[in-house]
């Protein structure tokens, strides 16, 4: 299929244009910049210049299209939620993937799955309208579909390395929030990539959860970045206003504790996760 991609140079992107290219797709991707550009050109895919606020290119490019994926990450709800309408609109009745995340859902009480109630940390609870607004449309001939990661590691690992590996390396221990015994639902980037693809034959209105299935402790999480970094084993407990101090109000999200299962894109899409020792792959780096 002809599928235009959004936040195709970002850290999901990247993999997404190579899985769906490896899957026999060709890719359009937008670019807001001549690097972003060159970094989807080099990837297989054709270069669509343009940001989420330029809605005329949006709707224009996703009726070239035979589906559409959205990963970028908007500003405001209400920009994500105009960038969706206008491609939804040029889609029509093809394929439309749209990104949310489990942190939506807030502590999980256990394992969860996509049936769990939201109570989202205020950093994601403008999702919430987006999400309903952008599943409505399987009422009216769409085929919508919302895919949520859950923490993203693997390669550059992104946020991981933003708010824990990089200040680990510079305090000299890498931090934990509380005494580190929540859960983190990881899954990694090329797992995502997998599943994006997936979605693409998807049931309208489906909602699937993107993790691998296995929910280490932050803490545990911490002791395997340490060894990345070079301290072996130097981790350090912060409470959460230090780490809201230090994170802004990500680090709600990251002190969420959260388990989720897999099982439905499974069972429905045959998504399986490859990577399965997340910590592992952490202590590498």
């Amino acid at each position: 299929m002809r599928v235009l991609l959004t936040g195709g140079s970002g850290y999901i992107g990247r993999a997404a244009i190579s899985a769906l290219i490896r899957h026999g797709h060709t890719v359009e991707a937008l670019a807001r910049s001549d690097r972003a550009a060159e970094t989807v050109r080099a990837l297989g895919a054709t270069p669509v210049r343009g940001g989420l606020k330029d809605l005329g290119e949006l709707n224009a490019a996703a009726a070239r299209a035979e589906a559409v994926v959205h990963l970028a990450q908007a500003a405001t709800g209400a920009e994500d939620l105009e960038a969706a309408a206008a491609m939804q609109d040029g889609i029509g009745s093809g394929p439309y993937v749209h990104t949310g995340g489990t942190w939506v859902y807030g502590d999980t009480q256990g394992v969860a799955d996509e049936s769990a109630p939201w109570n989202p940390p205020s950093l994601v609870a403008w999702r919430k309208p987006v999400e309903d607004a952008v599943l409505a449309r399987a009422q009216r001939g769409g085929r919508p579909v919302v895919v949520q990661p859950g923490l993203l590691y693997g390669g550059e690992s992104r946020l991981i390395d933003i708010f824990f590996t990089t200040p680990g390396k510079e305090a000299g221990a890498v931090p934990y929030i509380g005494d580190g015994t929540n859960r983190w639902a990881l899954v990694h980037v090329d797992d995502i990539a997998e599943l994006y693809v997936a979605a693409l034959k998807a049931e309208p209105g489906s909602v699937y959860v993107g993790v691998g299935g296995v929910n280490p402790t932050a803490k545990e999480c911490a002791l395997a970045l340490s060894r990345a970094a070079g301290i072996e084993g130097k981790v350090a407990s912060i409470s959460l206003e230090q780490a809201r101090e230090q994170m802004g109000p990500i680090a709600d999200a990251f002190a969420l504790d959260q388990q989720f299962t897999p099982a439905r894109a499974r069972e429905e899409l045959g998504w399986t996760p490859a990577h399965t020792d997340p910590l592992a792959v952490l202590a590498r780096g």
